[in-house]
């Protein structure tokens, strides 16, 4: 597998904050809220605005209680539910994010098809996981600053499911970082991890979502702007390998991360 790009040297990171972004971004929005995409509903834009679509089935895995349905549902602008619950069977989310490309100034629509099952579930069922892993092209591996042994337990996560699958995008989020004063993982072993397994690694808050003025709904473009680190780190790896893989760019050194 190519070696991960550099952030920002892909895709262009505040792009979604600039006249041209927002006007994109309308298109997954409804008065400030966001839109929710069946598995065969897609943005609607205007034909001045068309443009091509790259789509991705994402597996996101990790220990149970480290905030895998959350991180989904904050990416989806859906409520993040207050009382964990294991998650039962397998539950897919599709979410829209526009993009541009640094290289060609081009803006790409990135579909994201995110995979959750409960670790039960998988565990039970010999057939969940396989059916989680193919055809996927990212495997996200959680962990939760306040679990350590969610953090001990990654090498073992990627070891099982990633080990078999060289071509697969690959990338780790730490979860509940706004809790960092009291975490159980400190920097220098994030430091160690990277070192070892060169992956990019993210970090995604836990705090509720900003909502309108009626108290009651999401914010959907401050929605939006919380995670868009995230959305766009995907899309960045993910169009990056691809290139690779269709022998547009080189997979080299140079493409490592400082």
């Amino acid at each position: 597998m190519a070696r991960p790009p550099l952030h920002g040297s892909v895709i262009v990171p505040d792009w979604h904050e600039t006249v041209e972004g927002k006007e994109y971004l309308a298109c997954i929005l409804r008065k400030n809220r966001r839109r929710e995409f069946g598995l065969l509903e897609r943005p609607v834009l205007p034909p001045s605005v068309a443009i091509d679509t790259a789509s991705y089935k994402i597996f996101v895995s990790g220990k149970s209680g480290v905030g895998k349905t959350a991180l989904v549902a904050k990416l989806a602008g859906l409520e993040v539910p207050v009382v964990h619950h294991e998650t039962t069977g397998i539950q897919t989310t599709v979410v829209f994010w526009p993009a541009k490309l640094k290289a060609s100034d081009r803006v790409v629509m990135f579909r994201f098809e995110f995979w959750d099952c409960g670790e039960s579930a998988l565990k039970k069922f010999d057939h969940m996981l396989p059916a989680c892993k193919e055809n996927a092209d990212a495997f996200l591996f959680l962990f939760s600053f306040t679990d350590r042994a969610s953090f001990e337990d990654l090498p073992g996560q990627l070891t099982r499911i990633a080990s078999e699958a060289p071509g697969v995008v690959k990338v780790v989020i730490g979860s509940k970082f706004d809790q960092y004063m009291h975490t159980d993982v400190p920097e220098r072993d994030l430091t160690a991890f990277r070192q070892t397994w060169e992956l990019p690694l993210l970090r995604v808050k836990s705090v509720p979502g900003r909502r309108l003025a009626d108290g009651r709904t999401l914010d959907g473009r401050a929605g939006l702007a919380d995670t868009a680190h995230v959305l766009n780190g995907l899309a960045e790896q993910l169009w990056h390998q691809d290139q690779v893989a269709a022998g547009l760019l080189p997979s080299s050194p140079e493409n490592a991360p400082g």
